[in-house]
């Protein structure tokens, strides 16, 4: 049976997972819960973040990524400070350490601080390929950004070339200065933990061929399935939040996707 695309799903992350093909995915974006033992609010909206487990929760679902990518395809896990080691080990073991391709730091450098240590002001993301080398990356069509120390490039260049490149910024390294989604901003939608189109959009540029099928097991607000409307790729996306598939639902219906939603 053909596989249907550009769907919302009401459901477990690990229950959709296991209903979806082998190797039906070509990228996929898994932002979970992080495990802060806290319930994560914006406005009336809310979900738990709490587990017996967190370790097992991991494993379970890597499992689940691994067995859903294509040859092709890549994972993003989304995770931070809290678990994200333990998180490594249990992925390195599911994919296989000779196909992580490494870490992403989102560095974000906003709200409040501490006085007794550094201020935590990133998260980081782990990203696997199901077969290192045979997996999608395209350079050339990832957003640049402003060099750093732009007159370095009129070293051993000639001053066209360097004034070229300057014009044309860099590719991004792994660590990734882009704002969070401030309170007023437009893209704001009120679900907890919203991620920024910004930092979906790179990813899904980098990683996915036109046309491709993104998979995103814990939507929350929705941003996968815009992004990767937007873009020119497919999505399944599911939550097991009727709150998250309701703004999901709401965003696509007002950004003009067709999608259907499954309860």
């Amino acid at each position: 049976a053909q596989m249907k695309t550009n769907v919302v799903y009401l459901s477990e992350a690990s229950r959709l997972m296991s209903e979806l093909s082998e190797g039906s995915i070509d990228l996929i974006y898994a932002d979970p819960p992080f495990g802060t033992n806290n319930r994560q609010r914006s406005g009336d909206l809310s979900y738990s973040d709490s587990f017996d487990d967190y370790v097992q929760f991991i494993k379970e679902h890597a499992a689940h990524l691994q067995r859903v990518l294509n040859d092709s395809g890549t994972a993003y896990v989304h995770l931070d400070y809290r678990w994200v080691h333990y998180a490594k080990v249990e992925l390195d073991l599911t994919f296989g350490r000779e196909n992580f391709l490494g870490e992403i730091v989102w560095s974000y450098n906003f709200g409040g601080r501490g006085k007794n240590f550094f201020a935590k002001k990133h998260d980081t993301i782990l990203v696997y390929a199901k077969q290192k080398g045979h997996h999608v990356f395209n350079y050339d069509d990832i957003d640049r950004i402003p060099y750093k120390a732009p007159e370095m490039q009129y070293v051993g260049r000639s001053r066209e070339e360097a004034e070229r490149r300057i014009a044309a910024g860099q590719v991004p390294t792994d660590v990734w200065d882009i704002p969070i989604i401030g309170t007023n901003s437009r893209e704001r939608v009120g679900y907890p933990t919203q991620k920024p189109t910004s930092l979906i959009r790179r990813i899904v540029v980098a990683s996915s061929p036109v046309g491709g099928v993104v998979l995103d097991p814990f939507c929350g607000s929705g941003t996968t399935a815009i992004v990767a409307a937007s873009v020119g790729r497919r999505f399944i996306v599911c939550d097991k939040s009727e709150d998250a598939v309701r703004v999901t639902g709401e965003r696509l219906t007002h950004a003009m996707v067709q999608f259907d939603t499954v309860r």
